[in-house]
């Protein structure tokens, strides 16, 4: 394969009750997408169970586990074994009371590459995210890996481009964002098509303001009791430096999803769409106010 270019894979899964099973599905899966042909491998959003923050309930902190813990611990032999590098979005017990929503990166040999701690924190109907994460003190960072240069954000991060500009003026050449996003299905019906044109449109959107590739991971599959909970809709998808879509997932079955990107359209785009150049960041300095009030202006 040419030195420009890196493959990308997708690992689009449902998560049952058993945090093992989940774990040894996803290892599995990892396995499979590197067979394929992926070199970077992401996995969902805190894939090692079903989505917990659909409700508050001390115990579930047991879900929780160091880094490095058991899961980087598998993940990082096949990593090793494969030569791959692996993104894994896990719920980080750092000391007794203070847990975060990280991602891990794993380089092809296995090393802990970095971690990114994820920065806004939902506090929604069935996503009471605040109750478990502390939000993210490592900031927005790009991490230098065997295939290239990478930025992670994770899930409600995705909605914010300051997040996407910044991981990008580190140098990331494509932002993963784990996700685990759904349907509330008594919603879905009225609102479900724009939610998720929406969802895409966004980082679509960050795909093009920063010209770099642009790569979502989010679950299948119905979690939590009767004809509530979230209808997770799948939808995983890669976008290139210009917002096109080269590879969509099922909104409802278990799917991998390989990619080839190309740094020379990095590059190209960039060289026939400069907004780097053209921002104009001596003036830019109130978007670290909340809100402008009417003397702000």
């Amino acid at each position: 394969m040419s030195p420009t270019k890196f493959s990308i894979g997708l690992v689009q899964m449902r998560c049952g009750l058993d945090p093992r099973e989940n774990l040894d599905k996803a290892a599995a899966k990892v396995i499979e997408a590197a067979d394929q042909g992926a070199e970077i491998v992401c996995l969902q959003e805190l894939f090692r169970s079903q989505y917990f923050c659909q409700k508050e309930d001390s115990a579930l902190f047991d879900l929780a586990e160091p880094i490095p813990g058991p899961s980087t611990e598998l993940l990082a032999k096949i990593a090793r074994d494969r030569g791959i590098v692996i993104i894994a979005s896990l719920f980080e017990r750092r000391t007794a009371g203070l847990y975060h929503n990280t991602a891990a990166i794993l380089d092809a040999d296995g090393t802990v590459r970095g971690l990114y701690r994820k920065m806004h924190i939902p506090d929604d109907p069935l996503y009471y995210e605040k109750y478990y994460f502390t939000p993210g003190d490592l900031g927005f960072v790009a991490h230098d890996t065997k295939f290239g240069r990478i930025g992670t954000l994770v899930c409600w991060d995705q909605w914010y481009p300051e997040g996407a500009r910044l991981t990008a003026l580190r140098g990331a050449e494509i932002l993963f964002y784990p996700t685990a996003i759904g349907w509330h299905p008594k919603e879905k019906e009225q609102y479900g098509a724009s939610q998720a044109s929406a969802w895409q449109t966004i980082q679509r959107a960050h795909a093009i303001a920063n010209g770099v590739y642009v790569a979502a991971v989010n679950r299948v599959g119905h979690e939590g009791p009767g004809d509530g909970g979230i209808e997770f809709w799948g939808g995983s998808f890669v976008a290139d430096p210009f917002g096109v879509i080269l590879k969509e997932g099922s909104r409802t079955e278990e799917e991998i999803l390989v990619v080839e990107c190309d740094r020379g359209r990095i590059e190209e785009v960039r060289r026939n769409w400069p907004f780097l150049r053209d921002r104009r960041i001596d003036a830019y300095g109130p978007i670290t106010k909340r809100f402008l009030d009417g003397d702000d202006a």
